[in-house]
């Protein structure tokens, strides 16, 4: 059994973002489905996206253990840590531990079955100590390791996974009484959604979501033709090379929504970041507005901190009242809830759209932040707070240019100070680079950009993709 009742105990002395002592010993595997991701470019760099936690070695307390399925270049870990004070002291509290096998599979499912590895884990992290399994996302593989190493786990059981399933998103919503498209879920076969289908069709547009799909990549936009079966109605799916063969085999396997397509205008993609720990305490700890593209606009791209004011109370509200819920079956961790804002007589309001449990594409930009600036979350402004300055940010996981391809990390670093364009760390504003490790191969990286204001945020965000790419236009706005 995973060892979750000493982590119950610490966790009140454990913020993932600032930890006062012990261990984290990071796994940013993609435990997530495999054939949407391989479209994603330079998807084995993805794991470098919880490289900001290197930065929580600030507290000499802390130690911090990263693993990763390939070495990641050690110009990138020293651009990490020159963002503390003592860098050296820093890194020889730091262990990056490479398995030497990308691509294969994720890389939990690699470190459990190489004994070699769990055995040097062990010895590093030593008996009894005050220690954190820190995954990306938890499966069974992470909760295998965690049992090997004997440390509990930052995150939910994987029992509770599917409560993070677009099927389990829709009940969760339901029993906190929040507002959700109109649609059905626990679809395990084509015939199942057309009927589905048949029940919501009225001429409009609809969508079908795989349970499990990951950044917008699951999903099939279907032309509102009533009389007209799924599969000979004009669709648009979201993962390049996807048809309706592909597709049906993989509601049968793994599950799926339907929904309306929601097209009104305006309206906005914010989404809310809460945090519950094993006792039950629950808080909303961030919103965003989140950038999409793709062919169907539902990929995410990038972020902006904080949501509008429009509709920031509204989103806040809503993800309070589906944490409280989350937190009352048990889930523990960090989790992202995505949410359509629409324009109504009375203002705007908020349907919730799908829970992730695990970290997403807008944790790494609020902990880069976080931890840069040494800002404190304020609820009630909706905004970080340091030196009494509010801080606002733009983030990007898609930044690319042919320009970009063959160079270095180091260059690209080197690149943005001379330009001006780096972090202040008396000002504590600037960028903060990430995916550093696709840039050599092909020509992408993600960065965050942190202003004292929402304009500054977003000029500095324009001048850096206009150095990045020489000019071009911004890849992911």
């Amino acid at each position: 059994m995973m060892a979750n009742i000493p982590f119950a105990e610490k966790h009140a002395r454990l913020s993932i973002f600032r930890p006062g002592e012990g261990t984290l010993v990071v796994v940013p595997s993609l435990s997530l489905p495999q054939d949407e991701l391989r479209g994603i470019t330079g998807i084995t760099s993805y794991e470098e996206r919880l490289l900001f936690l290197l930065l929580t070695l600030r507290r000499p307390g802390v130690r911090v253990v990263y693993l990763s399925s390939r070495p990641v270049d050690e110009e990138i870990v020293e651009y990490y840590l020159g963002f503390l004070e003592d860098p050296a002291r820093a890194r020889a509290r730091l262990h990056m531990i490479s398995t030497g096998e990308p691509g294969a599979q994720p890389l939990t499912r690699t470190v459990v079955g190489r004994s070699d590895l769990v055995g040097r884990l062990r010895e590093i992290v030593g008996p009894g100590a005050d220690a954190w399994l820190v995954p990306f996302a938890v499966s069974e593989y992470e909760e295998r390791l965690a049992d090997m190493l004997g440390l509990p786990v930052y995150g939910p059981p994987a029992k509770l996974a599917h409560l993070g399933s677009k099927s389990g998103g829709r009940a969760i919503g339901a029993q906190a009484g929040v507002p959700m498209a109109r649609g059905a879920g626990d679809l395990y076969s084509l015939p199942d959604a057309e009927r589905a289908a048949r029940a919501l069709r009225a001429g409009d547009r609809l969508i079908v979501k795989l349970n499990d799909g990951y950044s917008g990549l699951g999903n099939a936009v279907v032309a509102g033709t009533p009389g007209m079966a799924l599969t000979e109605s004009p669709t648009v799916f979201s993962a390049a090379g996807e048809t309706w063969e592909s597709f049906a085999r993989k509601i049968s396997e793994r599950g799926a929504v339907i929904e309306e397509f929601i097209e009104h205008r305006p309206m906005y993609h914010p989404s809310a970041l809460a945090q519950i720990t094993p006792d039950g305490r629950f808080d909303v700890v961030a919103t965003h507005d989140q950038v999409f593209g793709g062919a169907n606009s539902d990929v995410y791209q990038g972020c902006t901190f904080p949501a509008r004011d429009l509709y920031r109370r509204q989103v806040g509200e809503c993800a309070r009242r589906v944490a409280r819920v989350l937190a009352e079956r048990g889930v523990v961790g960090l989790l992202g809830m995505d949410f359509f804002a629409l324009k109504t007589d009375g203002g705007y309001g908020a349907l919730l759209c799908e829970i992730n449990l695990r970290f997403g594409g807008t944790t790494h930009p609020f902990g880069a932040a976080l931890l840069t600036t040494g800002a404190s979350y304020d609820p009630g402004a909706g905004t970080l707070v340091a030196g009494g300055r509010p801080k606002y940010y733009v983030a990007t996981d898609n930044c690319s240019s042919p320009w970009l391809r063959g160079r270095s990390a180091g260059e690209v670093v080197a690149m943005l100070e001379r330009a001006g364009l780096g972090f202040d760390r008396a000002g504590r504003t600037g960028n903060v680079l990430h995916l550093l490790g696709a840039v050599p191969e092909h020509g992408k990286l993600g960065f965050t950009s942190i202003g004292d204001s929402r304009e500054q945020a977003e000029e500095l965000f324009r001048a850096t993709i206009g150095l990045l790419t020489g000019g071009a236009a911004p890849a992911s706005r």
